[in-house]
């Protein structure tokens, strides 16, 4: 942050680090020396009109010295002084204090008109001193001008005198102002570049959570069906290792597939987390990384990994989830993950409805983790039950529910649980703007049904 904020600005606007009335030491020095000069002038022209006027000396120089004086009151009291000059003006001492308290007027805060009216006044009096003055000494030398002559050069005169302090008074004051509006501009911007910078951080914050709940969730579904499966299998193997060597050598070799299956999509998905759009492997994070997640963390707020799909990209620019136009997978391979449950034992009917339609790779990837997790979970809680997998597909919506009956008693093959799944279902297919329903059925099964809204594309 810059020091163009209050900080600086605080001998000018809140807290005055000179005495009294003065913003600054130096402003008090300039004005005792100008208080000084004053006090000298009006003390000399005091004296001199107390002898044209026939006055006691002393009379002329207390008025002149009282006169001066006010000069150091012009910065708190500017139209007192003002006043002070015009009313010594007829006595004709008090200039520097006539032409500073103009100056110091004009460039104050008071009103348009009050400044008008007493810069009128000041020209009046100047006009009224100057024409009397030049009049009598024009007519004690022996000469006699015209009228209009005398007047025209006590206008200029009078104008000479009045007019360019308040000038430059209004000039000094309109340039003060304008300075003060953009330091207050300035602040306000920085203060408003903090908040969007914490906002930001929080954001990119939000961001980075946002993303390792759906790296555990994808993660999650991809790993843990293949191992379930190859539980199973194992467990099969170990029943029919010593009475069919056969079908143990094929429940083996199944083993092995799945095995390979979900070390291959596990390391697609790591190559895949740490790729950058440009296809270059991400080993270290740059010095612009808090900006990218700035960046990622403004996008998200704005359309949100809701939004965007399993195919966005996380902060600092690397693709977290395959989407649109990746080798996610599709609703065409659902038949290879029945036939994978089938294998694996179990009783599974595949039930499609509706012509064949090509969704949004998010949509499709959607419906396939939620029937692939529905899958698993039978696997896990009702070992030897049958399930019925219904697909429908329209035109503007992927509905689709996985059902199956109670256990039939087979062997528990104890794969573990962490209660993540039907939360991560339910995530995924909310994140789309769909309907997610589950829970038990009269038969004593359960039910999994999801509707996905995403027209054909």
């Amino acid at each position: 942050m810059t020091a163009t904020g209050e900080a600086a600005g605080m001998g000018v606007r809140g807290a005055p680090t000179g005495p009294w009335w003065w913003a600054r030491r130096r402003s008090l020095v300039l004005d005792v020396c100008l208080t000084l000069v004053s006090v000298l002038e009006c003390v000399v022209e005091g004296a001199g009109f107390s002898r044209e006027a026939s006055l006691p000396l002393g009379f002329g120089v207390l008025v002149g010295a009282l006169a001066g004086s006010v000069m150091l009151l012009r910065r708190r009291w500017p139209v007192a002084a003002v006043l002070v000059s015009i009313a010594v003006t007829p006595a004709q001492m008090g200039f520097l204090l006539g032409v500073v308290a103009l100056y110091t007027l004009a460039a104050s805060d008071v009103p348009r008109r009050i400044i008008a009216v007493l810069a009128g006044m000041s020209v009046v009096g100047s006009l009224i001193v100057v024409f009397v003055r030049f009049d009598r000494d024009m007519a004690q030398d022996g000469y006699t001008p015209g009228v209009w002559l005398i007047a025209a050069i006590s206008v200029l005169v009078a104008l000479g005198l009045s007019g360019p302090p308040v000038l430059l008074g209004m000039y000094v004051g309109a340039r003060r102002r304008l300075v003060e509006s953009l330091r207050e501009r300035a602040d306000g911007l920085e203060r408003e570049l903090s908040l969007l910078a914490d906002r930001a951080e929080e954001r990119a914050e939000w961001a980075r959570s946002e993303e390792r709940t759906r790296i555990a969730r994808e993660m999650h579904d991809v790993v843990a069906h293949r191992v379930s499966l190859m539980v199973v299998h194992a467990a099969a193997l170990q029943a029919v290792a010593v009475k069919d060597p056969e079908k143990a050598s094929r429940n083996a070799a199944l083993v092995g597939d799945m095995g390979r299956q979900a070390l291959t999509e596990l390391r697609e998905m790591l190559g895949v987390l740490r790729r950058t759009p440009e296809g270059q492997v991400a080993e270290k994070p740059s010095a612009a990384e808090p900006t990218r997640l700035a960046a990622a963390a403004v996008a998200v707020a704005s359309g949100g990994p809701a939004e965007a799909g399993p195919g966005a990209e996380a902060a600092g620019g690397v693709t977290l989830v395959t989407g649109e136009g990746g080798e996610g997978p599709c609703l065409a391979d659902l038949e290879d993950l029945v036939g994978q449950s089938r294998a694996a034992g179990m009783v599974v009917e595949l039930l499609a409805e509706g012509a064949e339609r090509s969704y949004g790779s998010s949509v499709e990837q959607t419906a396939y983790r939620v029937v692939q997790e529905a899958l698993t979970n039978v696997h896990k809680h009702a070992p030897g039950a049958k399930a019925r997998v219904r697909l429908a597909r329209r035109e503007a919506e992927v509905a689709l529910q996985v059902e199956n009956g109670p256990s039939d008693g087979g062997a528990d093959v104890r794969l573990p649980s962490g209660g993540n799944g039907l939360v991560g279902m339910r995530e995924r297919v909310s994140a789309l703007g769909g309907v997610f329903v589950s829970g038990p059925t009269d038969s004593g099964g359960f039910r999994v049904s999801a509707v996905i809204p995403g027209g054909s594309s």
